[in-house]
């Protein structure tokens, strides 16, 4: 457990990503099986522990500690996990901190009432950095900036140039903790692990964005074009030995659209788009982002909401037919082979991208110029003769997205962070003008930013923040906030939708902060009906 901890620590220290892969690949080298499979199991969230929950760390904390104390400082921190172990009184014991292996062991087999005393136990026994450890993994919010995919890639490493992080990536499903058959693999004592028909994950192939200086240079006959819809990508994986419907990510996301899943009565790998999609008076209708929100994060939706927001896919590509590996033909071969494929299956609650030749720039950009119109994120370019890779190599697919639309909103409450930012007001909630009957106006909120800000403009509104909170309500701090008094953010943005959560009836897809307009005064931000006048001419579009 101390070598897990002190792993935590310099993971959460080290900003650098090679860093950071090199810090994972020496605790994979030098820790034994199986304390190093259960460390890789916490970093990638393959652990969760049903038992043990948040509510029981802070009842423990609590019961050592001040509760107004631990309120106001956990308030502060904004991270229980850290709060906690920092605050926990010191006490002698005759015990050394538990073994990596006893914590996961000892959380899935503990019955709940003696939970409590388990861990006060742990925590009693442990040094500061060990009990940081043991609640992360209780409560499952590492946070330590290493991603699945860094982690991999410092697995990989182990092989010596062997095998690449793709390759793990493509048998990493099929696996279960502590890995001892994939670190036997990796270190040349064991043969490649085998998912035996398991449906595994296959890395994406990933798009460059399409600059101004990349448009003057392409040869456009050899490239075909394709509608970015705007939902998620993802991939269905149906062998004899299962089913998953997969996020671009890799996280498994079978559970939360049982009916995709249930369509799935085929043999083949397959990448798409997943879209509400509604029958209209023309034709199959894409309804907005916002209402695949409404079933994305859900493990287990209702009938009811199936029925309000039914789900389709859009299939861009073909990976794999039966046992027939596709990927290394060009993208026309396989564009044929998903259209013959489609022809013969006629899998339900699924379609076809359409295709769109690109003769020219010109009728490129026209194309692109009414995406938002049609409610559509823009355009996908892919050559012809592309090889589906995995990664973003350059040159072989493009995107085009449409520019954003920006809007000058008033900051009417702020936030803290999580994590690094977790003593900084980062988290903005801004509003527009709406006009009242009699003439007056007041502001309304129509969305929340947490990016787009540099260190230092952060730290600015942070102190700004502090000096003009006029209330709070918990957490949040409501600001000075009216028509001479305020501050002004220029949000950047993808699209409005209606929402019935703001009181404005209209939120913002992806909204970010996109500059401080500390030279315009809150009375000239502006007005709702802009963005009303905005969402009226966004519509849906028939295919």
């Amino acid at each position: 457990m101390i070598a897990f901890a002190e792993l935590l620590e310099r993971l959460t220290l080290t900003p650098g990503r090679l860093a950071k892969i090199a810090l994972l690949r020496r605790f994979f080298e030098t820790e034994p099986d199986p304390d190093r499979g259960i460390g890789l199991a916490a970093l990638t969230g393959e652990l969760a522990f049903d038992a043990a929950k948040p509510a029981l760390i802070r009842q423990l904390a609590e019961s050592r500690t001040d509760p107004v104390l631990f309120a106001w400082s956990y308030d502060y921190v904004g991270d229980l996990a850290e709060t906690v172990a920092l605050m926990w009184p010191e006490r002698r014991v005759n015990a050394p901190p538990p073994l990596l292996m006893e914590v996961v062991q000892s959380l899935a087999t503990t019955p709940k009432s003696e939970l409590g005393a388990l861990v006060a136990g742990w925590l009693d026994a442990s040094p500061a950095p060990v009990r940081l450890a043991i609640l992360k993994l209780i409560t499952g919010g590492l946070r330590v900036g290493a991603s699945v995919r860094i982690a991999k890639i410092a697995l990989a490493e182990l092989s010596g140039g062997r095998i690449a992080a793709d390759d793990i990536e493509e048998v990493w499903h099929g696996l279960s903790p502590p890995y001892t058959e994939l670190f036997a693999w990796l270190e040349g004592r064991g043969d490649k692990p085998d998912p035996a028909g398991a449906p595994v994950f296959r890395p994406p192939m990933l798009a460059h964005p399409l600059e101004v200086q990349d448009l003057a240079v392409l040869d456009y006959a050899r490239y075909v074009a394709e509608w970015k819809w705007d939902g998620i990508r993802v991939q269905l994986v149906s062998t004899p030995g299962g089913r998953r419907l997969y996020s671009r990510g890799s996280e498994d996301i079978s559970a939360a659209f049982p009916e995709i899943v249930e369509a799935m009565t085929f043999d083949a790998v397959l990448d798409g788009e997943l879209l509400v999609l509604r029958d209209g008076p023309d034709g199959v209708v894409v309804a907005p982002f916002a209402d695949l929100q409404q079933r994305l994060n859900r493990k287990a939706p209702t009938g009811r909401m199936m029925q309000q927001f039914p789900v389709g896919i859009r299939l861009y590509d073909m990976l794999f037919e039966a046992d027939e590996d596709l990927r290394p033909l060009p993208f026309d071969a396989r564009r044929r082979r998903l259209e013959d494929w489609f022809a013969r299956a006629a899998p339900a609650r699924m379609d076809l991208s359409e295709l769109i030749d690109v003769p020219d720039l010109p009728a490129l950009s026209v194309l692109r110029d009414g995406a938002r119109a049609a409610s559509i994120e823009g355009l996908m370019l892919k050559r012809r003769d592309s090889p589906y890779v995995p990664g973003r190599p350059k040159g072989l697919w493009w995107k085009w997205k449409r520019d954003p639309l920006t809007i000058d909103a008033v900051l009417m409450y702020a936030q803290r962070g999580h994590g690094k930012r977790s003593s900084f007001y980062s988290d903005y909630t801004f509003g527009l003008w709406r006009q009242l009957e009699g003439g007056s106006e007041e502001l309304v909120p129509v969305g929340k930013a947490y990016s787009g800000f540099t260190d230092a403009e952060l730290a600015m509104l942070d102190r700004w923040i502090r000096n003009h909170t006029t209330a709070r309500f918990g957490p949040v701090r409501e600001v000075a906030h009216g028509r001479d008094a305020g501050i002004v953010l220029e949000i950047a943005f993808d699209a409005a939708q209606r929402s019935t959560r703001h009181k404005s009836g209209v939120a913002l897809r992806f909204p970010r902060v996109s500059r401080l307009r500390t030279d315009k005064p809150p009375a000239e931000a502006d007005r709702l009906d802009i963005l009303i006048r905005l969402l009226e001419g966004e519509a849906t579009i028939a295919i």
